[in-house]
């Protein structure tokens, strides 16, 4: 599931009649890379929430073809119902089965087929603290089990996750954050430390570092 349903407000101007998961960063936009991505992971259906300007998401990425993937929407109205709130509204779509969920919004070379690997309900891909996020998220211990308990790394928005840890939610607005703290409070996730590409492209700023990145490696 790539979770694109944001509208992306600290983009400002930029997202104003486009939707920030179409922002291009070199010659595809950052969704075409995460579904062009997961197809060479061997993902064959792929799950996309949408809210804000989400015909135009759906007509740029369309079924899937391009890709040799489906591709299936998950409609919301605006306001998104955040990170959990989406992946509830979507799990017709998706249980029973663990599925990979990916923030539209990152820049990353993660090899995704590397999440098939996952045990238990769950397996978060954590990265070093970028510098607008120093304080991190969570710790791993020596099992490579996430903990709460310093030093912590970030959050990389790339997870495996079991579609049990929301079976129970009622719909709704919700934040995904209280669910992976009461799953990790369960030592139910696994974590993954990962030191390659890894940008979140959440300001103006951020996004003209991710298109110097793509032009490096275009070289």
């Amino acid at each position: 599931m790539i979770l694109a349903a944001g509208r992306g407000t600290r983009m400002g101007t930029l997202t104003d009649e486009r939707p920030k998961p179409l922002l291009e960063i070199g010659r595809e936009s950052l969704l075409e890379r995460h579904v062009r991505r997961l197809a060479l992971a061997g993902f064959t259906d792929i799950v996309i929430n949408v809210s804000y300007r989400a015909a135009q998401i759906q007509e740029a990425i369309g079924g899937g073809a391009r890709w040799n993937v489906r591709v299936h929407y998950s409609v919301e109205d605006e306001p998104p119902l955040e990170t959990a709130g989406g992946i509830i509204r979507a799990l017709p779509l998706l249980a029973p089965e663990p599925f990979v969920a990916v923030n539209a919004d990152v820049l990353t070379d993660f090899d995704y087929a590397r999440l098939r690997r996952g045990a238990g309900q769950g397996v978060l891909v954590l990265v070093p603290n970028p510098p607008h996020h120093p304080q991190g998220d969570y710790g791993l211990d020596a099992q490579l089990r996430i903990v709460q308990e310093p030093p912590r790394l970030t959050f990389a928005g790339i997870s495996l996750l079991d579609c049990a840890l929301f079976a129970d939610l009622a719909p709704g607005r919700r934040a995904l954050k209280p669910i992976l703290d009461a799953a990790v409070e369960r030592r139910l996730l696994l974590g993954e430390r990962y030191e390659g590409l890894w940008l979140d492209v959440g300001t103006p700023q951020r996004l003209a570092l991710a298109r110097r990145r793509m032009r490096a490696l275009a070289k």
